[in-house]
């Protein structure tokens, strides 16, 4: 295989390995995708002000989540049905995020149970969770995540209903037969169907709960003593209601850009949501990060972190653990030159002073 030098080179080789349906359902947004692309776009109308004559000959990258430590602020996001990529899925990823020192995520709706992810040995994982109408079914997968050593609940809070992804409607989306959704197998609600339509879009229909809302929120801090991350937040006014309803953390995301197309690239919303919280909580950007100077900028603009989603799936299409391992380790190597050569020893040195937006130019250019 051809040297790999970028997170993005990933993507073009798991769509030449992968069958079309499966590379459509993981590399797609929704409708027009006008937002899937603002998700990288974003980041490229937000220009560096490095800072010289720094002596930066030791980078310190650490950084704590929730408490713990981790190496990097570089995260993995929840990403479904990972054994469609690779054999080993989320058992992989599961490893390759330990090894690096970081954090995964893992799906409601993956291919591997919390129990099989939890026995890859020792790691800090967070639960994604979508609420479904029967909420013992809930109830079940957050004790189980409990017992098995998981550290928070990410509630997915931008799914009342399936986007309309229009590549998955064309290719009749399906759950490969030789898969099950593994955390609700025995519980007959751990299939994605052929139908005429997306399968997906059908079993969250199904399945998802519609009317959740705010009062979910606190009945979910009935059911678990573990931090609760809301997923999918876009705006100051939600950052704040979330505050209110005792989240732990906010997620800045907009799914991937697979859900309500026309919203704002995640780092363009980001700044206003941290505006909102006033550091009484984390915030942590998810959506478009691919170069170690998309998570730099991130952290500029307030961010505590950053989750990556699609350089997961498709890396470990491509080589497995190993895949994943790379990926981390690019984006790792990325962010610190970036640091590095903006004149940052450490996080608490990254300023929202390093950065400008594209438009600002205008605004210095006249008193230069």
């Amino acid at each position: 295989m051809e040297l790999i030098t970028n997170v993005s080179e990933y993507e073009q080789l798991a769509k030449g390995g992968l069958p079309k349906m499966i590379y459509d359902y993981f590399a797609s947004g929704a409708e027009d995708q006008w937002t899937l692309k603002e998700n990288r776009d974003g980041f490229s109308r937000i220009l560096f002000r490095p800072r010289i004559l720094v002596d930066v000959s030791n980078i310190d990258m650490t950084t704590t989540v929730l408490g713990f430590k981790i190496s990097m602020p570089i995260m993995i996001a929840p990403s479904a049905m990972q054994k469609m990529a690779h054999p080993h899925g989320e058992l992989a990823t599961a490893r390759a995020a330990s090894a690096t020192g970081t954090i995964m995520t893992l799906s409601s709706w993956s291919t591997s149970s919390v129990e099989e992810v939890a026995s890859t040995g020792d790691g800090i994982r967070f639960q994604q969770l979508y609420v479904m109408k029967d909420r013992n079914v809930v109830e079940q997968l957050v004790k189980r995540a409990e017992r098995a050593g998981f550290k928070a609940i990410v509630i997915t809070v931008d799914t009342p209903r399936l986007g309309r992804r229009e590549a998955d409607i064309k290719n009749r989306f399906a759950l490969p037969p030789h898969l099950t959704l593994k955390n609700f197998e025995g519980l007959d609600i751990g299939r994605i169907d052929r139908t005429n339509d997306s399968g997906l879009a059908s079993y969250v229909a199904s399945q998802v709960d519609q009317s959740l809302n705010w009062k979910d929120i606190k009945w979910l801090q009935t059911i678990t003593q573990l931090p609760i991350l809301l997923k999918g937040v876009l705006t100051a006014e939600d950052a704040i209601l979330a505050m209110e309803a005792g989240a732990a953390g906010i997620i800045v995301s907009n799914h991937g850009a697979r859900q309500l197309d026309y919203v704002p690239a995640t780092i363009m919303a980001l700044e206003e949501i941290v505006k909102a919280v006033q550091g009484q909580i984390p915030v942590f950007l998810d959506g478009g990060v691919r170069r170690g100077t998309d998570v730099f900028k991130a952290l500029a603009l307030g961010a505590c972190g950053v989750f990556i989603g699609r350089p997961v799936v498709f890396s470990l299409a491509v080589d497995g653990e190993a895949g994943v391992r790379k990926v981390l380790q690019i984006l790792r190597e990325e962010f610190e030159l970036t640091m590095a050569l903006s004149g940052c020893r450490s996080l608490g040195e990254i300023r929202r002073s390093h950065v400008m937006y594209e438009w600002e130019l205008s605004r210095i250019a006249p008193r230069l």
